[in-house]
């Protein structure tokens, strides 16, 4: 696919991308089905919901959908997230899972770009900055030390779940870091999806002081040549607001919202 038509480009991640399964599937991970929904357990913190669509769901049947997850997760003892997407329906989606105890999230962009353009380019990083893939679980903590120190927040599910993945199909995921002598100062990783051409960029990260320097730029560009090295042709991304603009300058096409609605028993 070449033509970046942002209605194009959303048909197909509603029909090629969603929805979002891991495959394969990690070690310990179990995706259950539940109507036209998937539920992801034992993934990182918590589990996850997903889903193409809600096949008409609506009124009783979907309240009952969602109480049916709630109950899943409240019996756990574990927080669960629903991916929503701006053009889900029914249009009172939000306020029924508001209405089930869902927590509404920061929302962020799915964009998606061409791998061409992008993996034309050479990635540019600062003098005294060096691009590596890892794999090793010592390389995984040193990224959660990057991330914990940019969030502030405990990031240690992250390691274990890059660590699974990683060992359940070395080649469905490819970790990058930006490294400062031993520090990593921002790091990137691209799933290659099942999904014909397709591939999805995450974390991107970085420590306050290495920002608005093109480390950021430079990981998009170096994790686009490993995509087209695999025969992807497009790159999508949930999008922060911070990373959104960079990215619609490199040529991302906004296609539609995406927000996480969390519950925690």
């Amino acid at each position: 696919m070449t033509d970046l038509d942002a209605t194009t480009l959303r048909t197909a991640y509603d029909t090629q991308l969603r929805p979002e399964l891991p495959d394969p599937v990690p070690a310990d991970v179990t995706v259950e089905r539940d109507g036209p929904l998937y539920r992801v357990v034992g993934f990182g913190r918590g589990g996850f919901l997903t889903y193409r669509d809600l096949g008409g769901l609506t009124g009783a049947a979907l309240d009952e959908l969602i109480a049916r997850q709630v109950e899943v997760f409240r019996q756990r003892g574990e927080q669960v997230e629903w991916k929503l997407a701006g053009h889900d329906e029914p249009a009172d989606l939000p306020d029924r899972l508001r209405a089930a105890g869902f927590v509404p999230e920061e929302p962020e962009t799915v964009v998606i770009g061409a791998v061409a353009p992008l993996a034309a380019a050479l990635p540019v990083v600062p003098e005294g900055v060096r691009l590596r893939e890892v794999t090793a679980r010592e390389d995984l903590d040193r990224i959660v030390v990057m991330e914990e120190e940019v969030w502030q927040a405990d990031r240690s599910h992250l390691a274990e779940s890059l660590e699974r993945e990683i060992a359940a199909d070395p080649q469905s995921i490819s970790v990058v870091v930006a490294e400062a002598d031993d520090t990593v100062v921002s790091a990137g990783w691209i799933r290659y999806l099942p999904a014909a051409g397709f591939a999805s960029l995450w974390g991107g990260s970085t420590l306050a002081q290495w920002r608005r320097r093109g480390i950021y730029r430079a990981l998009v560009t170096y994790r686009a040549r490993l995509a087209e090295q695999r025969g992807r042709t497009l790159l999508q991304v949930d999008a922060s607001d911070d990373s959104r603009p960079i990215l619609e300058r490199l040529g991302f096409v906004p296609v539609t919202t995406t927000t996480p609605y969390v519950y925690t028993p």
